[in-house]
């Protein structure tokens, strides 16, 4: 078993295991001018992990990590609870295109927790972008990405990512669900698919379930009731109307960010683009 104890103490080193569409690690430093105090967080929410960046950098003393995928929790369980079997797994994994096409035609029902983890990480290093997207019957499609030499194990990343899980409680629940026992002196940090610009800027269908504007409509209820509740709440979205709509009301602040998306196929659409951060304190 990895030996935590250094580890476990605060670190800058904690960084992703996974890339995700929208990931925040780049935007750490502007987020990090309106996050509370950590010392102040009784209890700490992220209800669409993602590549968990958020909860990394903060790296809360107590913490519900949650996603309504389950195969991403799945990986962040088993990392938890075994590490080591998973950098085994990930030993034989290779960049080449037949050999992934092999990989991502697997079953993943077939397989044992750690081979279904040691896969998702594989699949999510050598494909296109490192984007994860289902189709409608849940399968992952993204075609194979053409990296030179993509790090397919990083295992030191891997084992700092473990030791402080060591504590997280991990669900495969919806947004309302997993923050359902937040109390005041909490703090809940969003990230969901964000709202469309336009027909082709965004892209919102990880999983086979998608998020769409009834969905956006309920989260801005749990942020209310939250609100009403007196949990401190962040969250993030695109600067498209429908989010000033449901949340420049006057009982949030709104910030303007700056970030620059990838994962649109052209070249010449990517770029920086304005983003919102909402918040309730």
């Amino acid at each position: 078993m990895y030996n935590c104890v250094m580890t476990l103490q605060k670190t800058a080193s904690a960084a992703p295991i996974l890339k995700w569409a929208g990931g925040k690690r780049r935007l750490l430093k502007q987020y990090a001018l309106h996050f509370p105090p950590v010392e102040q967080i009784n209890h700490y929410y992220e209800p669409f992990i993602g590549s968990a960046a958020v909860f990394l950098h903060l790296q809360p003393e107590h913490a519900t990590l949650s996603d309504r995928n389950a195969r991403l929790i799945e990986v962040y369980q088993t990392i938890q609870q075994d590490v080591e079997g998973v950098i085994d797994a990930l030993q034989p994994h290779k960049n080449e295109s037949d050999y992934y096409y092999q990989i991502r035609a697997q079953v993943p029902e077939t397989l044992t927790a750690v081979q279904r983890t040691a896969r998702l990480i594989f699949l999510n290093k050598t494909c296109y972008n490192g984007l994860y997207r289902e189709n409608r019957r849940g399968q992952f499609n993204v075609p194979f990405g053409r990296y030179n030499n993509p790090t397919i194990c990083d295992k030191k990343r891997l084992r700092n990512v473990s030791c402080l899980l060591q504590s997280v409680e991990l669900l495969a629940v919806d947004f309302d669900v997993a923050v359902a026992d937040a109390q005041p002196g909490d703090f809940v940090y969003f990230d969901p698919p964000y709202v469309p610009l336009n027909k082709t800027s965004n892209f919102t269908e990880y999983d086979q379930h998608g998020f769409d504007e009834s969905a956006h409509r309920r989260l801005a209820s749990t942020v209310e009731r939250l609100t009403d509740n007196g949990v401190n709440v962040m969250l993030s979205n695109s600067s498209a109307d429908l989010v000033y709509a449901l949340y420049d009301n006057g009982r949030y602040t709104l910030h303007e960010i700056s970030a620059r998306r990838n994962i649109n196929s052209k070249a010449n659409l990517r770029g920086p683009v304005k983003e919102l951060l909402i918040l309730n304190y």
